[in-house]
């Protein structure tokens, strides 16, 4: 089972909800864990528990979904929420992502529309020469290039080591 433990930073659990932001990032960790224990642990053709394992997933896709749409009308996410949402979505790995989150939060703090004076980086990743304005498609194309570097072979967390040592990924 996905047994995660939320932060809500205060004494009294029973008055303080966490953030839809963190309800969402919570939920797909618990996820990308159940599809990565799926993945792990796959049966012979014809086994029951394979059966029930889909169960589990439909049963946990269909709460994510109930949990999702029972957000507060007050909750709105703002812009850089739904971008890292997205690239949660898009890299699959909750440790990966906290990675990419770190990464890009010094890069360009999340902004579609960063630019580096001394460079022609821009874009949330800040990709050299990047012209695309698309926010989602420079995520895609930020994913696509930590995926196609020889040095990071599609590990944020080796671009974040990287970044961290030199200044640059």
């Amino acid at each position: 089972m996905c047994l995660i433990k939320l932060s809500t930073r205060a004494q009294n659990l029973w008055t303080t909800r966490p953030s839809p932001v963190q309800v969402i990032h919570n939920l797909l960790k618990c996820l990308t864990t159940l599809l990565h224990f799926l993945r792990c642990k796959r049966a012979p053709k014809g086994d029951s528990s394979l059966k029930l394992r889909r169960c589990w997933v439909g049963l946990c896709l269909f709460v994510s979904s109930l949990s999702l749409q029972t957000l507060p009308s007050y909750a709105n996410l703002n812009a850089t929420d739904a971008y890292k949402i997205y690239a949660h979505i898009k890299i699959g790995s909750y440790r990966q992502f906290v990675c990419l989150e770190k990464l890009w939060t010094k890069e360009s703090n999340w902004r579609p529309k960063a630019t580096n004076p001394k460079s022609t980086a821009y874009g949330i990743p800040q990709l050299l020469k990047l012209k695309e304005t698309n926010p989602y498609k420079q995520i895609d194309l930020g994913l696509k290039y930590i995926d196609k570097h020889r040095i990071y072979k599609g590990n944020a967390c080796l671009a974040w080591a990287h970044y961290k040592k030199h200044r640059w990924y």
